[in-house]
This record gives structure tokens, C-alpha cells and sequence, in this order.
């Protein structure tokens, strides 16, 4: 008798605490759901007509408009309630950028005695330094390990000038097949790279015929200046060192009486034959002389905490994240819109955010743990505020359980934007998704719950066509390594991506906010707030139980 009463109550406390974790769960999932109400189209163009607004000058990093924007973005979450969580009490994670510039009047290139003049003759890179060495040629310059390209394998120009007749890239290879090919500096490394590894102590760039039809935008850029990020600004080799180019007209010179004129070597780089390293005559002399101003600049990654209900899950995040810049102001550019306003591009992922954070101040309790919301800037210039907050993180990063990026989420497929793809070069529509539609990438690559969870509640709730045509490592696009995730991923966080898909108007001067779809981006925004807070009152962190993809592990 007294066994069955102890099963009896034994049973009686378990369906007891049953009960009250499901009538909790029900009401967490209520309150949830109640809150994400507060996410509608119209609060979302608001913000988007703000955001991707010509006076935000296509948000730039760094901008004057991406200034603005953080500014506005901070206000309202300081409004709302939410915990500065960048530097010293801010929002802000100050990101010091440091600019190169040549200084042309400074620049100076002489061959046997002939002074060149730099813009008609030649341009330099912002490496400050002056090179009075041998010559010593090393064909296009580039090292594949992989396709067994080592130009200076037997060639000792330690202290010596490298002269390379090449292009942004070695011919016949695609710069996918070269990233996958492995690490630079190991299995592959750039002329300038490779030169500095060898010992070289300065660069010559012999200009392709396709170099030479972009001369004025080489020119542009050097003098425009070369933006790095001063904690990331690694260089692999060493230091940079003095780089000129160089039209074919003006190194005509050099070549005389050389076992391979400029003819010959023009021939070989069409024809992708491999070139032959080789010295120069000693008698040969080109002297370099660059000069170079260096200035400190400042972006930021906008950081706010959302502090969660429960007292031990708190120490826990769910980050959401998108990028909020884009491509700026382009003077040069054809047509009289100047502006890359960037409205879906990723506006719509940045006030998605936005709302989320709204809805979570206005809902009647909060979820378990708390949510990081990061605003990443310099995505456009290759995912710097990504990197920078993994590497540098304001919050103790390891208690980030998931990350869910957001970029694109604002364009729909449909019969009255279906253009045909033959515009070499140009995205079309094909592959954008449709109306019910957004692809998810990545969301069980790490972790079998994230995965689970992510589809989970979509299938409960609006019943998106979660489309996984790109959630895959050998996606030829490799979308996996174009946005911010990817260091998420990589520092050992698990992640989901949702993307509307490549469109017309991507990376272009025509992603304007009269263009998205806003009911598309009310269900998106709202099916991922949901997921972030399923994540956010899960009992234990997803967790990882598998390796991420060995082909995704860099970029």
C-alpha cells in the first residue's frame, strides 16, 4: 500500500509539472506570437523609405548616411527600453579604418633615364617607398598551387623588382575555383603577395589589354585611397611594398633587346600558354618612387541587448543580425541616379531587425534568454563588421547559442517582373523567389535542433516555402560566404540565413523601397522573430553536433 502511494503521488507531481511546463510553454508561445503582431508592412516601409532614402547617400561604410543611420537606429532602441551594447555604454562599436591615398605629385617612375608621367604612363598603388633594383619578369605573377603555377619557383629576386604582365586575375580561373583551391599565401597567392613572399622589393604591373580599358577606374581608386580595417589589416608576405603600373606603351622600353618582347608576351597571356620566368640585362634600370598619406577613420556596428525573463538563461543570446550599409555614392557612374540606395540590399534586413526589436518592447513578457541585435557594418566591403565583432566582441560570444542573419528578404518573383537573361553580366529575375517564398541556408548545417526549430515554426505558423536550393556547400554561387553568418559560422556559432534571392536591381542603382514586396517582408520578418524566440526559450542551447562543411570553413 505505501509503495502505491509513493507512486501515486510520484505520478501525480510529475503530470502536475507537466501541466504547468505546457500551460507555461503555451503562454510563452502566445505571448510570442501576440508580439510578433506588432511586425506589419507599414512600420517596416516607414523605416525602409528612411533607411534606403536618397539623404542616407547609399550608406557607405564609412558615410556621412551609415552615420545617420546608426544615429537613428540607436535612438529608437534606447526609446524601447533595450541595453547599449557596444563600447563604453554605447550602441556603438567604434571600427577604426585606416586610408591609404597615393600622392600623384609624389610619384615618380623613371626607365634608362626617361621620366614617365604618372596617369598617361603610369599609376602606383598608396605603398610608400623608393626601388632602384634588377628587373627579374615572373609572367602573370600569380601562384596556384593547384595548377601548378610558380613563375619565380627557380628565381632568387630577394631584394630584386618583380615586373608581371597581368590582370585581376590568372587566366582560366574563376575566383571560386580559387578561393576552394585553399588559403592565400598558401595554396594561392596574388602577385603582389607572391612577390613580397619571395623576397622582392618592389612590384612592376605590365597592363593587360583589359587592365588598360579600365585605366581611368585604376586611377580613380588609387587616388580615391584603399580602406582596411585597422585590427584586420593583415598582410600576408609582409609589408606592402612599392607597386606601379604600367600602360604596355610606356614599358615598351624595358623589353628591348629581352629574350621575350611585349608582342610575345602579349601572345602567350592570350593564349594561356605558361610564361618563363627570366632576368633582365643587367643593364636595365627603373627607378620607383611612391608617396602615400595614411588617415584614421571611423565606422561602427550598432549593438543593443534585450535582457531575457529567465534568471540563469539570460547569460545566454540569440543574435540577430543584418548588414545596414551598402554601396554609397558613385559620381562616374552612367545614367543621372547616382545613388546605390540599397533598399532590399540589405535595408530590408536592417529595419527587420528594427521592428523585431520594437515587438519585443511592446510584448507582455519577455523570451528566456536575452537577444543581441548587431547591426554589421562593411559588408559590402567584405563582411568587415561581421569579423570585427567576432574577433573583438563586445559580449562574451561564447554565450551566443545561434546567430540568424538576415540580407535581402524584400523582393518577390512575379508574372510582371520576369525578364529574360541575356544581359551578359546583369542578374535578371529567375532565381529571385516568389511571393510565399524565401530561401534558408545553413540553418541545420551545424546543429540538428537549430535545423529543426527553423522549419518547425514556419511550418506551424505562416508556411513560408522555405526553399533550400542554395543550403549547400558546393553551391557554385557560394552565398554561404557572401554575408555576415559567415563568421558567426566559423567562430563555432550556429546560424540560418534567409535571402530573397539575386534580382535585376542587385547592386544597382535601381534598389529603390518602391520596389519590395512589404507583405512578403512582414511574413519573413515575422516567422524569424518567432524562430528567435522559440531558440530563445529552448531548455538547452541548440547544439552542435556537426562540423561545419570543410569547403565552408574560408572564404
Amino acid at each position: 500500500m505505501k509503495k502505491n502511494l509513493i507512486a501515486l503521488f510520484l505520478l501525480f507531481t510529475f503530470v502536475f509539472q507537466s501541466t504547468a511546463w505546457a500551460q507555461t510553454s503555451t503562454k510563452a508561445k502566445s505571448a510570442a506570437r501576440n508580439a510578433s503582431d506588432a511586425i506589419t508592412a507599414a512600420q517596416l516601409k516607414d523605416y525602409l523609405y528612411f533607411v534606403a532614402s536618397d539623404e542616407m547617400e547609399g550608406r557607405n561604410t564609412p558615410s556621412r548616411g551609415l552615420d545617420i543611420t546608426a544615429k537613428f537606429m540607436a535612438t529608437l532602441l534606447s526609446r524601447w527600453g533595450f541595453k547599449p551594447a557596444g563600447d563604453n555604454g554605447t550602441f556603438f562599436q567604434k571600427i577604426a579604418l585606416i586610408r591609404n591615398q597615393v600622392e600623384p605629385e609624389k610619384a615618380q617612375v623613371e626607365i634608362n633615364g626617361q621620366k614617365l608621367t604618372y596617369g598617361t604612363d603610369f599609376l602606383a598603388d598608396a605603398n610608400s617607398g623608393a626601388v632602384n633594383a634588377p628587373l627579374v619578369f615572373a609572367g602573370n605573377g600569380w601562384f596556384v598551387k593547384s595548377k601548378n603555377f610558380d613563375p619565380l619557383k627557380d628565381m632568387d629576386v630577394r631584394g630584386k623588382t618583380v615586373v608581371v604582365y597581368s590582370d585581376s586575375l590568372p587566366r582560366g580561373i574563376t575566383p571560386q575555383e580559387l578561393r576552394a583551391s585553399g588559403k592565400q599565401g598558401e595554396a594561392w597567392s596574388d602577385p603582389g603577395t607572391y612577390a613580397r613572399q619571395k623576397g622582392a622589393a618592389g612590384l612592376i604591373v605590365v597592363a593587360t589589354p583589359n587592365l588598360q580599358a579600365r585605366w581611368e577606374n585604376l586611377r580613380r581608386q588609387r587616388e580615391g585611397g584603399s580602406l582596411n580595417v585597422e585590427k584586420l589589416n593583415e598582410s600576408i608576405g609582409g609589408a606592402p611594398i612599392p607597386t606601379v603600373y604600367l600602360t604596355e606603351k610606356a614599358a615598351a622600353a624595358m623589353f628591348e633587346g629581352e629574350t621575350m618582347n611585349l608582342a610575345k608576351i602579349s601572345e602567350t597571356y592570350a593564349s594561356t600558354a605558361p610564361f618563363n620566368a627570366f632576368n633582365f640585362s643587367p643593364g636595365k634600370k627603373l627607378n620607383v618612387s611612391v608617396a602615400a598619406k595614411k588617415e584614421t577613420v571611423m565606422t561602427q556596428n550598432v549593438v543593443a541587448l534585450w535582457e531575457g525573463g529567465d534568471a540563469q538563461l539570460k547569460n545566454e543570446m540569440v543574435a540577430v543580425g543584418a548588414h545596414y550599409d551598402h554601396d554609397g555614392v558613385r559620381p562616374n557612374a552612367l545614367g543621372a541616379d547616382k545613388i546605390w540606395n540599397g533598399a532590399d540590399d540589405d535595408g530590408s534586413g536592417t529595419v527587420a531587425v528594427l521592428a523585431m526589436g520594437e515587438a519585443l518592447a511592446k510584448a507582455s513578457k519577455r523570451p528566456k534568454r536575452s537577444i543581441l541585435l548587431v547591426w554589421h557594418a562593411g559588408e559590402e566591403k567584405g563582411l568587415w563588421g561581421s569579423e570585427y565583432f567576432n574577433k573583438f566582441p563586445t559580449v562574451d560570444i561564447k554565450n551566443v547559442v545561434a546567430q540568424l542573419n538576415i540580407d535581402m528578404i524584400g523582393r518577390s518573383k512575379n508574372p510582371n517582373n520576369i525578364i529574360p537573361c541575356d544581359r551578359p553580366g546583369k542578374p535578371c529575375n529567375q532565381d529571385l523567389s516568389a511571393e510565399n517564398e524565401v530561401y534558408v541556408i545553413g540553418s541545420a548545417m551545424m546543429s540538428t535542433k537549430l535545423g529543426e526549430v527553423t522549419k518547425s515554426i514556419n511550418d506551424s505558423f505562416l508556411r513560408l516555402n522555405y526553399n533550400y536550393k542554395y543550403d549547400d556547400p558546393k553551391d557554385t554561387n557560394k552565398f554561404f560566404f557572401r554575408s555576415d553568418h559567415y563568421h558567426y559560422a566559423v567562430n563555432g556559432i550556429p546560424i540560418v540565413f534567409w535571402f530573397d534571392g539575386v534580382h535585376e536591381d542587385y547592386h544597382q542603382a535601381s534598389d529603390h523601397a518602391d520596389k519590395i514586396d512589404y507583405q512578403k517582408m512582414e511574413k519573413v520578418s515575422r516567422t524569424i522573430f518567432l524562430t528567435m524566440w522559440e531558440i530563445a526559450d529552448l531548455q538547452t542551447r541548440p547544439e552542435i553536433d556537426k562540423k561545419l562543411p570543410a569547403e565552408l570553413t574560408r572564404r
